[in-house]
């Protein structure tokens, strides 16, 4: 049954769709969202955020990007499947000393618990997005390939969407490029799994910047 509380976006509101989030608050107010609603999000939607991607500075404009979105809840499955015990074996050291440290900080146990959230449930994260990035040089274009991502999430966070990064799933990267139909010399170097929030947005904790 769909979530009575996640949002409901008539077609004839997609072109307008974030366009009056102001730069500043949005780059200051978007944080990791890793609780995510199951709901479906418009494939209008996800190109919208995508489209953003593509204003990323390049060396030589030469876009070295690709954009995978896996929505199929059995190829999200496959997915959710090899990386949830990866992610286990990777956070068990750190669920360890928090354990064993009664003054381990609180906002850091709260971001455990939300990235072993999303690693459980990620099968229910509508919308897998996969960016690649071609080679030059035998090494994937990492240096197009990050502000591209970061322009991703900015994008969601104008249009309302939830999502978060993780580079996790390359510890079985060969495979996954594999199952997504990439060429030898596009490796996908990062997931951002999307969906309508729960939770709300607002500044992350940070440092000063003196």
């Amino acid at each position: 049954m769909p979530d009575p509380d996640a949002p409901d976006i008539r077609p004839s509101e997609f072109d307008r769709l974030g366009e009056d989030v102001p730069l500043l608050e949005g780059i200051r107010t978007t944080r990791a969202i890793r609780r995510l609603r199951p709901d479906p999000v418009p494939r209008e939607v996800i190109r919208k955020v995508c489209e953003a991607g593509t204003f990323a500075p390049s060396g030589g404009n030469r876009q070295p990007w690709r954009f995978i979105a896996v929505t199929d809840p059995e190829r999200r499955q496959w997915v959710a499947d090899r990386y949830r015990p990866r992610f286990h074996a990777y956070i068990a050291p750190a669920q360890e000393r928090a354990s064993e440290d009664p003054e381990f900080p609180e906002a850091r146990r709260r971001m455990q618990r939300a990235a072993i959230h999303l690693a459980d449930h990620l099968h229910e994260a509508p919308v897998h997005l996969f960016v690649a990035a071609y080679t030059r040089g035998g090494k994937p274009q990492l240096q197009a390939a990050m502000p591209c991502i970061q322009n991703v999430l900015l994008a969601c966070r104008a249009v309302g969407l939830g999502a978060s990064l993780t580079t996790l799933h390359t510890g079985f990267g060969e495979e996954c490029d594999r199952w997504l139909g990439l060429p030898d010399n596009c490796p996908s170097c990062a997931l951002i799994p999307i969906g309508w929030p729960i939770g709300k947005y607002g500044r992350p904790p940070r440092r000063p910047l003196s």
